[in-house]
């Protein structure tokens, strides 16, 4: 069955930095076009990071020069590095597919919440 599991968020003040991990199983993970998504209580799911099965990336403009995303086919697993952290980045952090690209999402994982506060 097709499974996406996140991991590493917590409880960051500003500017601190987190890394997202998004272990996948139960598809051809590396023909897959991946992205991270965040949705915060009251806000729709805001794809904010994607990348291709070939490593071309996309960032939404608020993040841009602060989160890096990256993809490692041979372990199944896609990354966020996320670098001088805001508190309107707080959010619900997930992974899928990306829905500008693939024709549909796939299961969709429990989320790993990001909190940045002072």
């Amino acid at each position: 069955q097709v499974q996406l599991v996140e991991s590493g968020g917590g409880l960051v003040q500003p500017g601190g930095s987190l890394r997202l991990s998004c272990a996948a199983s139960g598809f051809l993970f590396r023909f897959f076009a991946m992205g991270w998504y965040r949705q915060a209580p009251g806000k729709q799911r805001e794809l904010v990071a994607a990348i291709t099965s070939t490593g071309s990336t996309y960032y939404v403009d608020s993040v841009k020069g602060r989160f890096t995303i990256s993809r490692d086919n041979a372990k199944k697993t896609m990354y966020l590095q996320m670098n001088s952290l805001k508190p309107e980045d707080t959010a619900v952090y997930y992974c899928n597919t990306d829905s500008r690209i693939e024709e549909t999402y796939l299961n969709w994982g429990q989320g790993t919440q990001v909190t940045v506060s002072s």
